[in-house]
């Protein structure tokens, strides 16, 4: 898998919980015309990164099923350092997430993997 941005593990697991060091460097195509003269990365990108670290967590690419009460509190500018924490959950529990940067809490939510059961609608 080719990334978009540069991460390392934290290697630290307390309470289930797993943290990534994350930059996302100035030339990466997210910021182009998201905003010209104030480039910041779309909230659909951190999604993207936590899907991609929960992917790592079960080392398998599992669909995202859901996603709720995120909340967007700051905007991530280029070559911002970055630290993504996820709580896993079980394999079909929601997952909590966050990620923060210098200045504090910058998004929050929870996110489900895996595939639609029968039933589930």
């Amino acid at each position: 898998m080719t990334l978009w941005y540069e991460w390392s593990f934290d290697n630290q697991e307390a309470d289930g919980e797993v943290k990534a060091h994350i930059r996302v460097p100035a030339d990466s195509p997210w910021f182009d015309g998201h905003f010209p003269d104030a480039p910041v990365l779309p909230g659909v990108a951190q999604l993207g990164m936590v899907h991609d670290l929960l992917c790592r967590i079960y080392n398998q690419g599992l669909p995202v099923r859901q996603v709720s009460r995120v909340r967007f509190k700051q905007m991530i500018h280029p070559d911002q350092a970055l630290t993504l924490t996820v709580k896993a959950g079980d394999a079909d529990a929601s997952h909590s997430f966050r990620i923060a940067g210098d200045q504090g809490l910058i998004c929050s939510g929870l996110i489900r993997l895996g595939t639609e059961k029968q039933g589930d609608r």
